[in-house]
């Protein structure tokens, strides 16, 4: 998804060696990319992708051989089109495919439905009423739905494409952790939204899951689910027990993004999902 501080782009390729050394391609926001949790793992500056991302991690524990064109504040949009960033250009995701790829994960969806955007209008001055929901069903239709419903096209084009450029590959649809607390009113004012929002944003979020999973299984992919996993360890933690940082983040990370934790976590959701045989040639 979009990072609060910036966004960007950027193609990095990484061989963290092992015994397959199979091509294996990353797509997708800065979910994947995991902004600010190490160190630069290509150009452009501006993609903030990070060598502690789960590509990253997933790569080495499968021996295959990463090309990491994940970017920050990317939609569907820039997999077929280049990302202009604040410090340089992304080429098209797409453009990292080949023919002898053997596994392409995707995350995305975020963005397109206005991550950031979300973040920003649904804080709070005060703890009473839901006016982040107010505003997104006033009228009596929910924005934030309709955006995920329109998703469903979106992602039928994206995996179309993948299969295409790679038809040999494994595909896999990566789907958004546990941001919010999965129970309970949150926790007003550390994190300043209403509890009636959390109960909003946590449905929000469970439908876009869901739009992901339904998707992979209509588009010859596999759906990785990065929620389960991740439930107990969100905004609202303590540092140590905290894999998505809050708005002043506690680790390295940008705003309302997995922590280095948190993207170690996504890789073990994506192995797990995937084993060992994913990246064989």
């Amino acid at each position: 998804m979009g990072v609060l501080v910036a966004a960007g782009a950027g193609v990095a390729a990484a061989n963290p060696g092992g015994a397959s050394n199979s091509p294996y391609v990353a797509l997708g926001d800065s979910y994947t990319a995991s902004p600010l949790t190490g160190t630069s793992a290509g150009p452009p500056p501006g993609c903030f992708r990070s060598v502690n991302n789960y590509p990253h991690l997933t790569a080495a524990a499968l021996g295959a051989n990463l090309t990491d064109a994940s970017c920050s504040g990317a939609t569907t949009k820039e997999f077929s089109a280049a990302q202009q960033t604040d410090a340089g250009t992304n080429p098209a995701q797409y453009s990292a495919l080949a023919k002898d790829t053997k596994l392409v994960t995707v995350g995305i969806g975020g963005n397109d439905i206005g991550f950031s955007d979300i973040v920003k209008s649904c804080l709070s001055a005060t703890p009473f009423g839901s006016p982040c929901k107010d505003r997104y069903t006033k009228g009596g239709t929910d924005q934030l739905r309709q955006r995920i419903d329109a998703l469903a096209g979106k992602y039928a084009s994206v995996l179309k494409e993948v299969h295409r450029r790679s038809p040999d590959a494994r595909v896999a649809l990566v789907g958004y952790p546990s941001v919010l607390p999965a129970t309970g009113p949150g926790c007003f004012p550390a994190v300043p939204i209403s509890p009636g929002d959390i109960a909003y944003l946590r449905g929000i979020l469970a439908d876009l899951n869901t739009r992901i999973q339904r998707s992979a299984d209509a588009g010859d992919a596999t759906f990785v689910d990065t929620y389960t996993s991740t439930v107990g360890h969100d905004i609202c933690q303590v540092p140590g027990t905290k894999w998505i940082e809050g708005l002043i983040p506690t680790a390295p990370a940008a705003p309302v993004h997995p922590n280095a934790q948190g993207s170690a976590a996504l890789s073990r959701a994506v192995v797990a999902t995937l084993g060992g045989s994913a990246a064989a040639s």
